[in-house]
């Protein structure tokens, strides 16, 4: 990386003398520059770095009829300055680090941030290279030497406020600590929880808190995982799957993070000694409503707490928008659309079960039948049909839930999952009452979904009197539409083209590359890939005849049901994921049914 050596000072330092440089150089043609010198008045007032200035003039390259804009702009000062560009990644900022390296009042002077220190020294982003009157004084203060680097007025502006404020509120909840500490006697600090912890409704934990939840729907987080360790606590999300590194906060201000988003998940905030559930609903910046589900569980040095959220507008999507193709989606409306029967969805935690069967009940749904469901918990509240919340301290289990839906006169039902021969056993009587049954198991593919009822205790011929197909499910992440690439495929990846899909390897596939739309992973966002199993003639046949699994899965395949790796690849070649992410999700692609080829 370019560092600030090779800065050149010659460049233009005003707002004028870039217009006269860009319209001298052919990018903006005379009447455009004049325009924009009229313009230009109004944004110095305000103290805008010149090239954010010109950025604002409305401009558009005279060949190219691109706008100039801010990053227009930040790659024409970085070419004439020698320095490079940096995007500022939250998730990769250790706050309270950077914040300590000056204070706001000279960030603020000075347009700059600190964004990382290590023990070569310190990265300070700037958004105008006019270093000259700080970076001496602040080695000097710091002893560390200073690498400089660009990033835009709005980013530099944005993270001073946000950094910032997020440091004061940790500093000011540790402050809390330290009275609350010094003022206990022993006996009462046992009963505050062993440390004195900080007030739950303070100030600064509750702008914490509320910077954590904003933070999380900003960077499209599906869950918020709050950890104690012995002497700190960790904050992570879960984005696209994958979980980063957010924020480290003391023990205290972690237990009084939890203790705030228990309040209000109205949680018992004074049991930490056993796993509690709870629901906050919440408002983001652009006012849609956000469901956030909450479940704590107690550790060795204290209470974990993990906040999955909800966006309610997944329920309104459409099944090709979840993934399915058009003949997955005739197969599956095939299975939803009998008068009766059990439908199956199978797949491990997070592999977006729920959002499939809560999207088949919301299209199912109308004012001619009634839908009820058994959860546990509710995962997003549905006014289109009835929830059940199941409730051990007062009774209500799946199987009894069933039992009491059932009185119910439902015509369609959704239970959460199988997880005993008692909830089966329900499942399979309402199923033979005329009802449409739908729910969940936990296995890894659709033709262990059968193995699994039978283990359960639920006889063959029940299966297959009431059994209308399996759907397995898995999410991988999609390829960032912004900077994925084509790239020559691996000549080594032909056989497994060859062997699920029978085609011979593509000469090029879309491979990640990383921009700052996707922060750099080369992924964006998440789909399903599926696989479909209509349970016919020839299954039943088979589970009477107590066949082995592989023999299932032999017959599933031969009647063209796509397995999840088929899935997979037909996405892979679309270019809408990569193969090492396949192989991430569905473990490693190998020829794993070589029985079946011979």
């Amino acid at each position: 990386m370019k560092t600030e050596k090779n800065t050149r000072i010659d460049f233009p330092k005003t707002a004028a003398l870039i217009l006269d440089e860009l319209c001298r150089m052919g990018e903006v043609d005379e009447s455009q520059m004049k325009v924009a010198l009229l313009k230009c008045s109004k944004w110095q007032a305000l103290g805008m770095p010149p090239h954010e200035i010109v950025s604002k003039c409305e401009l558009s390259h005279k060949i190219t009829e691109k706008a100039i804009d801010q990053n227009y702009m930040m790659n024409w000062l970085s070419r004439r300055t020698g320095i490079d560009i940096a995007e500022i990644d939250p998730l990769k900022i250790k706050v309270e680090e950077v914040t300590s390296v000056m204070s706001l009042a000279f960030a603020k002077r000075n347009g700059i941030i600190a964004i990382d220190v290590n023990k070569f020294g310190i990265v300070i982003a700037m958004s105008w290279p006019n270093e000259s009157a700080w970076k001496a004084s602040l080695e000097q203060v710091v002893n560390k030497p200073i690498r400089l680097v660009l990033a835009t007025p709005e980013q530099i502006r944005r993270y001073q406020q946000e950094f910032y404020n997020l440091s004061f509120s940790v500093k000011g909840a540790k402050q809390e600590h330290l009275q609350r500490s010094d003022v206990h006697n022993f006996e009462q600090l046992i009963e505050l929880g062993g440390r004195g912890d900080v007030d739950a409704n303070d100030k600064h934990v509750v702008r914490i808190v509320d910077w954590l939840l904003q933070y999380a729907f900003e960077q499209r987080a599906s869950d918020i995982h709050i950890e104690p360790r012995r002497d700190f606590g960790y904050v992570r999300f879960r984005i696209d799957g994958m979980l980063h590194p957010v924020q480290e906060f003391s023990a205290a201000v972690t237990s009084a993070v939890i203790a705030r988003l228990k309040i209000l998940g109205r949680m018992d905030v004074a049991e930490k000694r056993k796993p509690l559930d709870g629901r906050i609903k919440t408002k983001i910046q652009e006012g849609k409503e956000v469901e956030l589900r909450l479940s704590t569980l107690p550790t060795a040095f204290g209470e974990k707490m993990v906040a999955r959220i909800f966006d309610p507008d997944v329920v309104l999507m459409g099944f090709s928008q979840l993934g399915l193709t058009q003949k997955d989606e005739a197969t599956w409306n095939q299975f939803i659309r009998q008068p009766n029967g059990i439908v199956l969805v199978t797949g491990p935690t997070g592999s977006g079960k729920t959002t499939t069967l809560y999207t088949t009940l919301k299209l199912l749904a109308n004012s001619s039948v009634n839908v009820c469901t058994i959860e546990d918990p509710i995962e997003m509240v549905e006014g289109a049909f009835n929830q059940v919340q199941v409730q051990k301290e007062t009774g209500v289990e799946f199987a009894s839930g069933v039992r009491a839906l059932l009185r119910q006169d439902p015509d369609i039902i959704m239970i959460g999952e199988i997880r005993d021969k008692e909830t089966a056993d329900m499942a399979i009587q309402a199923a033979l009452t005329g009802h449409l049954v739908l729910s969940t198991l936990h296995t890894n593919d659709a033709p262990t979904a059968v193995s699994r009822l039978l283990e359960l205790g639920v006889q063959a011929f029940l299966i297959n009197a009431t059994l209308n197909g399996v759907m397995a499910q898995r999410l991988v992440r999609t390829l960032c539409p912004h900077c994925k690439q084509k790239v020559p495929a691996n000549p080594n990846e032909c056989d497994i083209f060859k062997f699920h899909l029978n085609i011979d390897l593509p000469q090029e596939l879309y491979e990640p590359v990383g921009c700052k739309i996707c922060r750099q992973t080369g992924f964006l966002g998440r789909a399903g890939i599926y696989e479909i199993m209509p349970f016919g003639k020839e299954l039943s046949k088979a589970v009477s005849q107590n066949q082995p699994l592989e023999e299932l899965k032999r017959i599933a395949q031969a009647q063209d049901m796509t397995t999840l790796t088929m899935a997979g690849l037909h996405k892979v070649l679309q270019g809408e994921t990569n193969l090492q992410e396949l192989m991430r999700v569905v473990g490693i692609i190998t020829t794993d049914l070589d029985e079946i080829s011979e």
